[in-house]
């Protein structure tokens, strides 16, 4: 997303590592991150804000497109306000699940046993809504074309929940479709997109993991060397 950098740019070099040792970190970090699973059941038990503060940093510093930073996260913990994100959410899903989503889509789903029910909407202590700005820039008031909205928005949503999963944080991302509701609850412009819901908390006590989502494809399926 970004060209060769300017002569003037003043760069920071990564510090000095040998072969060996940026070998070891990838590892490190796969390590843990392999260990990341989508939760649909939470707990009720409190999350610190400073957690969900860095988190949201952490996700600020991705790459986007002209690095107009093209994202705005809306932070929920008003019971009122998860209640109507409830509500939205459910009013798309049961359409979903009655039939919207059509038979090849609903099959997929079927081992993650999943339905139209979201009530850890409203248990998990945060909510986060996700939404990509068309029009924006880098400064306060600035109102410029935005690029790559959605390539940026998925990075920093990545960046987002790998921090998340550091802090020892359970997540959920969900995606109702339509899901323009949530510029309502969340008092946000119209020309902003919601993109995706992240659900954050602690796991419930008897909170479990389908099979079907430990299955990873391996690395010469999802890679090819040429």
């Amino acid at each position: 997303m970004t060209g060769d950098l300017p002569p003037s740019t003043a760069w920071r070099p990564y510090p000095q590592a040998s072969d060996a040792e940026r070998i070891a970190r990838a590892q490190d970090f796969y390590d843990h991150i392999a260990t990341r699973r989508t939760c649909r059941a939470f707990s009720d038990a409190p999350v610190p804000r400073e957690i969900i503060e860095a988190a949201i940093r952490a996700a600020g510093t991705a790459p986007s497109g002209a690095n107009h930073q093209p994202w705005h996260f809306a932070v929920v913990a008003s019971p009122e306000k998860k209640r109507a994100i409830r509500e939205g959410a459910e009013a798309e899903e049961r359409e979903f699940y009655a039939g919207k989503a059509g038979k090849e889509w609903l099959e997929a789903l079927a081992p993650l046993g999943t339905d139209e029910n979201k009530g850890y909407i409203e248990v998990a202590p945060w909510l986060i809504a996700i939404f990509g700005q068309r029009r924006g820039g880098l400064k306060p008031g600035d109102d410029r074309q935005n690029y790559y909205v959605t390539e940026s928005v998925g990075i920093a949503t990545g960046l987002l929940l790998a921090t998340l999963h550091a802090a020892g944080i359970a997540t959920l991302t969900h995606t109702p479709n339509p899901m323009r509701f949530l510029n309502d609850v969340c008092d946000r412009p119209a020309n902003e997109k919601p993109i995706m819901l992240v659900v954050a908390g602690h796991p419930a006590s008897d909170a479990t993991i389908p099979l079907h989502a430990l299955e990873k494809k391996p690395l010469d399926q999802i890679s090819s060397w040429i």
